[in-house]
């Protein structure tokens, strides 16, 4: 039996997810965060299989970094679950067969619940608890897990009006802007870095950070600064390539996978571009509403193949250009 404690904490976390509605990737997310502090895990992920493969769509605490990560779905315990449409418990990755032992060391994990999400006689991914430890979790521990995967099931296939062509491309794609969101541009990414590793082609990642949001929602309120993101997301979209991949990472930062880049000075004038794209000013309900961004980016091979590094160096870069605009304007304001 559970803790009274416990039950109720499920409830809220089912009221929770409730209240996220039809924000597919809001519900995953939220699930997977509240796994943690549930039975005390160390990690946790939603995986969704695509294909021959286990994605993660949605990551926290030892896998937050690893949101994309493709597993095997025939040599993974995740496709095992899926296979068999039942939870299953591994107590040491070291000594079960079913695991994928060099993803597991990669993330760190040691031991894991993996419980189906399924909807009706749909199986369309599994919620992954996950422990550094040896034998981490009990069975009142999936048990206690099997009540959040049902509901959050429950949740994907509704927000996705039980279409499951639907709920993959919810899964993947921003509520708001319908951009990629940061799984599908962190998937997209991992796979490039594969393919710039091994030929040495050439792509970029552009990190670019909206303006002023924040003063123009105190100012204008919220219904203006959505509008503004919808702006802005159309505006990176346009500017990109059939081949690139503009993404909204969250909030007021967005992204753009530049794929192939000629050369280092291709990357620069992309960058140029969509600055000019940008910065032109929005009109909202009569009044104008003034647009800018900073921008950094990155090349592969040129800076690493890396992806969490290649990331982090355009995250770096876009706020040194955002000081750099900071400053200038200041500069202007006392000369």
């Amino acid at each position: 039996m559970f803790s009274t404690g416990k039950l109720l904490e499920i409830i809220a976390i089912q009221t929770e997810i409730a209240r996220l509605g039809a924000d597919l990737g809001s519900v995953m997310q939220h699930a997977v965060e509240r796994t943690l502090g549930l039975i005390g895990a160390d990690g946790a992920a939603i995986e969704l299989a695509e294909g021959d493969d286990m994605v993660y769509r949605a990551s926290a605490g030892i896998a937050q970094r690893f949101l994309g990560l493709r597993l095997a779905r025939g040599q993974s315990l995740s496709g095992a679950c899926v296979a068999l449409g039942q939870a299953v418990r591994c107590d040491d990755t070291e000594l079960d067969s079913r695991a994928d032992k060099a993803a597991c060391r990669r993330v760190g994990l040691r031991s894991m619940i993996v419980l189906p999400l399924r909807y009706g006689d749909s199986t369309v991914g599994v919620l992954k608890a996950m422990s550094a430890r040896v034998a981490g979790f009990t069975e009142s521990d999936q048990r206690l897990l099997d009540l959040l995967a049902e509901h959050v099931a429950a949740a994907m296939f509704h927000a996705a009006k039980y279409d499951t062509d639907a709920l993959f491309y919810r899964a993947t794609h921003d509520a708001m802007t319908d951009l990629a969101n940061r799984s599908l541009f962190m998937d997209r990414l991992r796979g490039i870095g594969v393919r710039a590793g091994r030929e040495g082609m050439r792509a970029g990642v552009l990190v670019a950070d909206l303006n002023g949001l924040k003063q123009i929602n105190d100012g204008l309120g919220h219904r203006a600064g959505d509008a503004l993101i919808v702006e802005f997301a159309r505006r990176l979209k346009a500017c990109a390539r059939q081949s690139d991949l503009a993404a909204r990472l969250g909030g007021d930062e967005f992204a753009l996978i530049l794929d192939p880049v000629d050369s280092p000075e291709g990357a620069k004038a992309a960058v140029a571009r969509l600055e000019s794209a940008l910065g032109s000013p929005l009109m909202f309900e009569g009044r104008v509403i003034e647009v800018g961004a900073s921008i950094g980016h990155a090349l592969m091979p040129d800076d690493g193949c890396d992806i969490d590094a290649l990331v982090d160096l355009a995250d770096r870069r876009m706020y040194a250009a955002k000081r750099q605009q900071r400053g200038a304007a200041h500069s202007g304001r006392t000369n």
